[in-house]
């Protein structure tokens, strides 16, 4: 029993002096739960408010002006873009850059007049969060303008009409058509980011062991000795791992709409190219992390603190529109940010590169200076 205890004793003497040792594992211990905790309380919120909203007016009279006053005012929607056409507001939602569409038909004020107001609302279905929020917001913004002008009319002294109004059908009705998305099913928002998380962490946490495993092994020194470059080791190591990836992409691509029966409305050809793209991103982002971290350890801690900021900060569950500016950029850091716009706007939309061409270019950017860095920081020596 005693000699139980004494062994006991060194073991947790031995374990502590490791850990105090080891730094970089101990201000880890320390900062992720902290970087936890803020991301928790300032990034992640399921009320959405101050949805972009693009509009077409075709009446612009006082009416239809004091209702996109009250809409506005309610803060659950912003009005970024004034447009000419359905159209104009069907390809705005496509390229992302709104999220609401709103319709006015024309005579808008004659229409409320008579009671019989109605307005087109068009959400992105692709967007589950913001279909909800929308939805809710503008039915209630209208239930409310709408008994605002019943009572208008009571006390105006159209007390005949306004009983008519308050008995059956309120002056203003509001039309929702969701797009992409009509039975508004979570899986069909979550599925195309659940892909990109799963590649990222498939391709960064696999790139990133690489040289960590080998330095460890003590083969390290062996491919040093070769007459290779740098860049020349990070593209051997870069191209068996992205082979795996594709293949990897592609059963749970199919999984995905076969199995769950999720709509896949894009270009296959085109989804392909640019997962490429994306998983040339993430194995250069694992390089970085393989040359830098001295451990096998230190290079899964540090690929978890980046899978813990990819759930939170691309897109993926949260919407990066409410999240605070510090918060957005830190995701703009992260490849699977841009994947997340671009699989779902190929899946569930069926848009194409005329939309997707600034995150792809984006992607494209990104990769190369990866690649760059992983190649620098490769040094053929050991440290």
């Amino acid at each position: 029993m005693l000699k139980s205890l004494q062994r006991l004793r060194a073991l947790i003497y031995k374990e502590t002096v490791q850990i105090l040792r080891d730094r970089r594992t101990l201000i880890l211990f320390f900062a992720l739960p902290l970087i936890e905790l803020f991301l928790f309380a300032y990034a992640v919120s399921l009320t959405i408010t101050h949805l972009p909203t693009g509009v077409f007016d075709q009446s612009q009279d006082a009416r239809s002006r004091d209702f996109l006053k009250t809409l506005v005012n309610s803060g659950s929607f912003d009005i970024t873009l004034v447009l000419q056409n359905e159209q104009q507001v069907m390809d705005a939602i496509d390229a992302g850059q709104i999220k609401v569409g709103l319709v006015i038909p024309p005579n808008f004020e004659m229409q409320v007049l008579r009671g019989k107001g109605s307005v087109l609302l068009l959400l992105d279905g692709s967007d589950s969060f913001s279909v909800q929020s929308g939805y809710n917001a503008a039915l209630s913004i209208a239930q409310r303008y709408s008994l605002n002008l019943t009572i208008e009319k009571l006390q105006s002294g159209g007390a005949s009409s306004a009983l008519t109004s308050l008995s059956g059908q309120l002056p203003i009705t509001t039309t929702t058509r969701v797009l992409y998305n009509p039975d508004i099913q979570d899986l069909v928002f979550i599925l195309p980011g659940l892909i990109a998380l799963i590649m990222q962490i498939i391709v960064v946490t696999h790139s990133a062991m690489a040289i960590v495993r080998e330095r460890e092994a003590g083969t390290l020194e062996q491919l040093l000795a070769t007459p290779a470059r740098p860049a020349e080791m990070v593209i051997a190591k870069l191209i068996p791992g992205m082979l795996v990836a594709i293949l990897d992409m592609s059963v749970i691509l199919a999984i995905g709409v076969f199995w769950f029966k999720v709509p896949f409305t894009g270009n296959i050809l085109l989804l392909g190219g640019l997962s490429i793209l994306f998983i040339i991103s993430g194995m250069g982002l694992g390089l970085v992390i393989s040359a830098v971290a001295k451990t096998q350890r230190q290079a899964q801690q540090l690929t978890s603190v980046l899978q813990l900021l990819a759930m939170l900060l691309t897109g993926f569950i949260y919407p990066r529109a409410t999240m605070p500016l510090w918060t957005q950029i830190i995701g703009d850091l992260i490849p699977m940010t841009y994947f997340v716009r671009i699989i779902r706007g190929i899946m569930t939309k069926g848009v194409g590169l005329t939309f997707l061409w600034t995150d792809s270019l984006t992607l494209f950017v990104y990769a190369c200076i990866a690649l760059g860095i992983a190649a620098a920081v490769s040094k053929k020596r050991l440290d």
